[in-house]
């Protein structure tokens, strides 16, 4: 009976009958197709296979329980006996490669990168560094940071160096928190949590992807006394879930603030991501959230359209994130579901900062960012912002405190945001590309290597 079945696996490979193997059990989601959050073309493109290698990087546990009713897991099954899937060299092995690297020899963020590069898969990669469009917004993030100069002085006591500050009320060793960055087990099986250890060894924040690959309890089971993590809020056109989710969060101490994030309302048009093969991509919000199944399926009115037929992995996660949010509906609704601090993520005028400043306490602090460059093409670098409140509004500055990232890969960045009154910033790829690297290793050196 079990042979029988191992041989029938690779039939159900069609629309109409669709089978997949994943941690050697066989599970028919012929029903579930056509719920996909990240479409149809997905699923089919890896049924009648043995599709874990996909599947595990980018699903939290839990979730095929989730989906799935008992009656469509079929049975176990031999992995081997299953027809393989044609990989690419990187993927097999087969490229060549240059060995493990010694962490300790890499000098910079770019280094890091060009190891993770090397290491990751094709997906992996061109879902991190992708952008919107040109990559104008990405490029100018990486690169304004050189058109603004220091002016040392001299006769300065040097032995004098406190790289501690607070976030919120909340005491970190650096100024340098890890911004939410979705899917990290796409560059190393230690994930998110890994990020957390690292931060935990370097006494940084870290700010926890909803899009995240590892549930919110597996990032933090482990974090010490005192560690510092916020969560990323994007609010669904099914409230439910996002309401179902702040409540999650009260349960979770080490959670101490809510990030909602406001610059990316819509997916952006990221070409590099659409190009790669998108097998695998995750159930986007699903994935994160693993909502109680008792939680009630009722929209908001802003309806989620149908996604379309081809998305890369970075409109998939999108998908359901709601449109409709204003200053006048949103955070009363916040206020109504949960009492953690809000942090406002996605800040881009100094028009925009003052209005979040006018709703202190409630409002703690904001992000000025524009996404990585993900979002919105020739949206303005984060420093240019900074620089605009400076001189329109500084006002804000005593109000709530001011955050920033995108495109800090040195020292200096760091520097030379403080200096111009940022209390912290932000870094999204660079602990990616750090797991990409060495794993939670990697992401410690890009700590140390700031």
């Amino acid at each position: 009976m079990i042979e029988q079945r191992q041989i029938a696996v690779a039939k159900h490979n069609t629309a109409e009958s669709c089978w997949v193997v994943l941690y050697g059990k066989v599970y028919d989601v012929t029903d579930f197709i056509a719920e996909h959050p990240g479409g149809s073309k997905v699923i089919l493109q890896l049924a009648g296979t043995d599709a874990t290698e996909e599947y595990d990087p980018i699903h939290p546990p839990g979730i095929l329980e989730e989906n799935l009713k008992p009656e469509q897991h079929l049975g176990t099954i031999n992995p081997d006996t299953l027809p393989a899937v044609e990989k690419s060299p990187v993927e097999t092995g087969e490229a060549e490669q240059a060995g493990p690297v010694d962490l300790d020899s890499i000098l910079n963020i770019d280094e890091i990168e060009e190891v993770a590069t090397k290491n990751i898969s094709n997906k992996a990669w061109a879902y991190y560094y992708s952008a919107g469009d040109d990559l104008a917004s990405k490029k100018l993030n990486n690169t304004v940071y050189r058109q603004i100069l220091l002016r040392p002085r001299i006769f300065v006591d040097c032995t004098k160096c406190d790289t501690s500050t607070s976030f919120i009320g909340h005491k970190v060793k650096l100024p340098i928190y890890v911004s939410p960055a979705a899917m990290a087990r796409l560059a190393h099986p230690d994930g998110e949590w890994g990020i957390a250890q690292a931060c935990e060894q370097y006494g940084a924040m870290q700010v926890i992807s909803q899009n995240a690959s590892m549930t919110p309890e597996q990032i933090v089971a482990d974090a010490k006394d005192g560690q510092v993590f916020g969560w990323q809020l994007y609010i669904q056109t099914e409230i439910a879930k996002s309401e179902a989710m702040l409540a999650r969060m009260k349960k979770l101490p080490a959670i101490k603030f809510i990030c909602l994030t406001l610059d990316a309302p819509v997916p952006g048009k990221r070409e590099h991501d659409e190009r790669s093969k998108n097998v695998g991509a995750n159930l986007p919000i699903k994935a994160a959230v693993q909502e109680d199944a008792s939680v009630s399926k009722t929209s908001s009115d802003a309806k989620t359209p149908s996604p379309p037929k081809n998305m890369g992995v970075g409109q998939s996660l999108f998908w359901g994130t709601a449109a409709d949010l204003t200053w006048k509906t949103t955070l009363p609704w916040l206020a109504q579901h949960t009492d953690l601090p809000i942090v406002l993520k996605g800040i881009q005028t100094h028009e925009d900062a003052y209005l979040a400043s006018l709703h202190a306490p409630q409002v703690k602090a904001i992000i000025l960012s524009n996404h990585g460059g993900r979002a919105l093409d020739t949206a303005p670098p984060a420093v240019h912002t900074l620089l605009e409140i400076r001189k329109y509004c500084p006002e804000v500055f005593d109000r709530i405190e001011v955050w920033v990232d995108g495109g800090i890969k040195r020292g200096t960045d760091v520097v030379k945001a403080l200096c111009l009154g940022a209390r912290g910033v932000g870094v999204g790829r660079a602990a990616l590309f750090g797991l990409g690297a060495g794993g939670k290793e990697g992401v410690a050196r890009v700590l140390e290597s700031e």
